[in-house]
């Protein structure tokens, strides 16, 4: 079955109407079993539960400990072009956003540049990006990057635009072992509000895309929506609902979700649903009962102080040192127009001492592809 056809069974107004009808007695159920339902998840999303999150908090801590251990892995995003032509209403790189600053695509030699200057960091996983442009970043110019990537990171995996199967299983044999595709929302009208024109607009399409990755042998998935585009908890429930059909769907993937939430956004865009702090830690304390074993990303849109208070909660993965600027590692700094504003600004090891502190190992390489040959 299609993930879409999962997601039918689970429109809006069933979501919310279990979610709002949770009783006390619903909480404290889905709190004590071994293995929850969407049902469960309503009532760990629901406001009720917003009451109980320290005993929660203690059940994600020791589900991620049980799974993961105490450790922290390490990534670091290389955005090797912000050309765009689609037109995302709340992002930075849409070709309507107004912004004038220079639009950048590195070249081969420049994108070896910033995996030098990468990896003398430490990095031994790095995520390549890029904007909605194929015409300007064809699949062969990402299948390129990927290969020199590889010359310099133990895994590297894409947050690109969505594509064939085809062009995924010519990445995996670049190099390539992860793929991460947010839907950004699941409700199809947002989706629409906010994806104005080019090929990202086409929601059938990218909504099948991870599952096209996972049949290309692609061993990392994440998936993840935009929060703040629409209610939470309803693209929450709808992203655990995801995350655990790609876990059934492509089972010899890792799976894993991300928490992007809306901050800064360019000038002609509102947030429509802020997402406070209590909300997205409710948010990832549900979705870790829900997904015992999926990996959990938390980025630079967080601020220092949030991010560590969160690596206790189930965070399975941080980025660190980023920029969200073509050659902004190394050779061009703020000449490039960047995403979106970064807010943990701490250097590569201030995060990893700040992991340390925090009673948990920062984890540089957590795979070698020794392993695909049998070696």
């Amino acid at each position: 079955m299609s993930f879409k056809s999962e997601l039918a069974s689970w429109p809006a107004e069933r979501v919310l109407t279990s979610i709002n009808a949770a009783t006390p007695a619903d909480v404290e159920r889905a709190l004590s079993k071994e293995e929850r339902d969407a049902l469960d998840l309503c009532a760990l999303l629901s406001p009720l539960a917003a009451n109980c999150l320290e005993p929660i908090a203690r059940e994600a801590q020791r589900l991620t400990r049980w799974h993961f251990g105490r450790t922290i892995s390490m990534y670091v995003p290389l955005y090797i072009s912000n050309v765009c032509g689609a037109d995302c209403t709340y992002c930075g790189y849409a070709v309507r956003s107004g912004n004038k600053e220079k639009r950048r695509t590195l070249t081969t030699d420049e994108i070896r540049v910033e995996c030098e200057a990468l990896a003398a960091q430490g990095f031994q996983s790095v995520l390549l990006l890029t904007g909605e442009a194929r015409r300007a970043v064809p699949p062969s110019y990402i299948g390129e990057a990927i290969a020199i990537a590889r010359e310099y990171f133990a895994s590297v995996a894409v947050e690109v635009y969505t594509l064939d199967q085809s062009n995924y299983e010519d990445f995996v044999q670049r190099g390539l072992d992860g793929v991460t595709i947010y839907m950004e929302t699941y409700d199809p009208k947002t989706y629409a509000d906010v994806h104005l024109i080019g090929e990202k607009s086409d929601y059938d399409y990218r909504i099948e895309a991870i599952d096209r990755a996972g049949r290309a042998g692609v061993r990392r998935l994440s998936v993840g929506s935009l929060l703040g585009l629409t209610d939470w908890r309803l693209d929450g429930f709808w992203t655990a609902l995801h995350a655990r059909h790609v876990q059934k769907a492509c089972w010899q993937s890792a799976v894993s979700v991300s928490f992007p939430r809306l901050r800064h956004v360019p000038e002609r865009f509102h947030i429509p649903e802020l997402v406070t702090d209590k909300q997205l830690v409710q948010l990832i304390l549900a979705l870790r009962l829900f997904l015992p074993e999926a990996g959990f990303n938390l980025s630079t849109r967080e601020t220092p102080e949030f991010r560590d208070k969160l690596i206790p909660l189930g965070v399975t993965m941080m980025s660190a040192g980023s920029s969200t600027r073509p050659g902004g590692y190394s050779l061009y700094g703020e000449e490039t127009l960047e995403q979106f504003e970064i807010e943990d600004r701490r250097s590569v090891d201030e995060v990893a001492a700040a992991i340390k502190r925090a009673g948990y190992e920062p984890v540089w390489k957590d795979y070698d592809h020794a392993f695909d040959r049998g070696i």
